[in-house]
């Protein structure tokens, strides 16, 4: 699959199972939301403490499973290399995130102190592979 095509997937279909991996090698699988920036990466809030945060500082490789909200339907396999993006710097791309996948806050003071007091970080990942090519 084009990678632009899964990116137009992820634009408008947002939940997703997330796989990091473990320092061992296990599969860790999370429920998240996803969005995609300007700059084509798909995006992801979490948080400083999340499990998946702390395995991607050994190994930054991402599996995302992105399905419609009807879950059963279409769906997209994304695979790419994440960076974890921290407060400050991850400020306004997480007010954009929002928007991106919520539209607008009602009180964007309020999300701003949230995403502080939260220990919010945005996950960025770069795609390298986009599937399925076929169905079966």
């Amino acid at each position: 699959m084009d990678i632009d095509l899964a990116r137009e997937f992820v634009r408008n279909n947002h939940r997703a199972v997330l796989t990091t991996y473990h320092p061992d090698g296990r599969a860790q699988v999370s429920p998240v939301l996803v969005g995609v920036d300007e700059a084509g990466h798909a995006v992801i809030s979490t948080r400083e403490t999340a499990t998946k945060t702390r395995n991607l500082a050994a190994d930054p490789r991402v599996v995302l499973c992105v399905f419609t909200d009807a879950f059963f339907g279409d769906w997209v396999l994304i695979e790419g290399r994440a960076s974890v993006v921290r407060l400050p710097d991850a400020m306004e791309p997480l007010v954009d995130y929002y928007r991106g996948v919520s539209g607008e806050h009602p009180d964007w003071d309020d999300y701003r102190a949230a995403m502080v007091r939260d220990r919010r970080v945005l996950l960025r990942v770069t795609i390298t592979r986009a599937g399925p090519d076929r169905h079966g």
